[in-house]
């Protein structure tokens, strides 16, 4: 871990600004929510939200750990030299107008990194969104808000992708180990910042969005080495997207079947959507590996019939439930239960019924993971279903994945509930057997 970037004891914001809607606000803002030193640094201002402002970084006289640059990128190499002469410890350049813009926005950034390399700071960007790390308080970036703190590495191409993925985290229960907004890789490349990841303690995942890779041996080795899985959203499949990409980060994206095979090889998770990449990457966060025989208990059998439908493919089995099984459950069932995997146990379902028919399912040896369906009848009960289902991850060691379709009023806080204790909801079937397929995958 590079703790000058992601734990900084003191950071100053050149380009800091009181000014309503600027970068330079919500830096300061963001960065105020922890516990660190910030320094104010703006040529033109003495003084902004009542603090010191420092024309230079150099006229602060105590050690700066991170910079954070956001000003006119003509004036980026200028504060650059500073912070060099200033001995920083890292830099974070926010600025655009580099090798995503135009020729002498390539030579300006190749001259910027030439530098910091020899003097052997760390770089992340520039034409970035910044970094986070709930676990330390630390929000370096102008992110529109804070997210929890979880199990999932997020490292971007796209900082506009992150700021939306920060907002559906907040209603979707997941939370961050750390997150990266790469931007133009001028110094740190991608496969630092996934060696980062992986040796950090807190992460369980590293969750990708990646538009074009610069050096692909060195990521494809990288990939291969890590010990923690690695789930990747691939932008730029198609040619008019390839297109866009230059001129966004200033990568070139390549052929799309050659980097998916590569990915392949290199043991990481291709995912097609960012619904998708975060489904995947929490349950591999929160559950346990599986193996193919899948027991599945619902309230609603058409929902136990699409999630077959979904699992098969994927290679799953639903393996009959033995004699034993149906024993241990029979009398405490509805007169109609199904009696099959997957195992309708009728709407009229209450907690208890629920709860019988899942252990039960569990300790069948030819079943290695649950998958529980609610569907939403006048008598269901959410909240206690869930309860009943996290008693049961505290007991067993199986993966159990719910599917507690709707997630309208009536199952919010039961869903809530579950995922504030590791255990993934998915309001459609297929999402939920993909989801699985990762678990499986590992």
């Amino acid at each position: 871990m590079k703790s000058k970037i992601f734990n900084p004891e003191t950071v100053a914001v050149i380009g800091a600004t009181d000014r309503a809607d600027s970068v330079g606000r919500g830096l300061i803002e963001n960065l105020k929510k922890g516990d660190r030193k910030i320094f104010l640094v703006n040529p033109k201002r003495r003084e902004i939200f009542g603090e010191k402002s420092y024309s230079k970084i150099t006229d602060i006289e105590e050690e700066i750990d991170l910079a954070v640059i956001a000003i006119p990128k003509e004036i980026v190499t200028e504060a650059v030299d500073d912070c060099i002469e200033k001995r920083v410890g890292a830099i974070i350049i926010i600025s655009a107008g580099f090798s995503e813009s135009d020729e002498e926005g390539k030579k300006r950034q190749d001259e910027i990194a030439e530098k910091l390399k020899k003097a052997k700071i760390p770089l992340v960007g520039p034409n970035c969104l910044g970094v986070i790390r709930p676990s330390v308080n630390l929000n370096a970036s102008f992110a529109p808000g804070n997210p929890k703190e979880g199990k999932i590495s997020l490292i971007s191409q796209s900082g506009a992708l992150i700021d939306s993925i920060i907002d559906g985290a907040k209603a979707e229960n997941y939370g961050f180990s750390l997150i990266i907004s790469v931007g133009n890789a001028a110094v740190l490349s991608l496969t630092d910042y996934i060696k980062i990841a992986d040796e950090d303690p807190d992460t369980h995942v590293i969750a990708l969005y990646i538009e074009g890779v610069k050096r692909g041996k060195e990521f494809l080795k990288t990939l291969k080495s890590t010990t923690k899985p690695v789930i990747v959203l691939k932008g730029g499949k198609v040619e008019k997207a390839k297109e866009a990409i230059c001129s966004h980060t200033g990568s070139l994206a390549g052929e799309y079947p050659v980097f998916s095979a590569a990915l392949k090889q290199g043991g990481a998770i291709e995912v097609g959507s960012v619904e998708e990449l975060f489904d995947t990457a929490k349950a591999v966060a929160w559950q346990p590996n599986t193996k193919k025989g899948v027991g599945i208990v619902t309230n609603g059998g058409g929902a136990g019939v699409l999630l077959t439908d979904c699992l098969y493919p994927k290679g799953f089995t639903i393996p009959d439930l033995k004699k034993y099984t149906l024993d241990k459950i029979s009398s405490e069932m509805h007169p109609d239960f199904s009696k099959g995997n997957p195992l309708d146990i009728v709407g009229d379902a209450l907690p208890g019924r629920y709860e019988l028919a899942c252990r039960a399912i569990l300790e069948q040896e030819d079943i290695s993971s649950l998958v529980v369906i609610q569907t939403l009848q006048i008598m269901t009960d959410p909240m206690g279903n869930a309860k009943s289902l996290v008693k049961l991850k505290d007991e067993y060691e199986k993966p159990i994945i719910a599917v507690f379709m709707g997630a309208g009023k009536e199952t919010r806080e039961a869903i809530s509930f579950l995922e504030e204790n590791e255990i993934p909801n998915y309001t459609d079937p297929a999402r939920a057997a993909k989801a699985l397929k990762a678990l499986k995958s590992q």
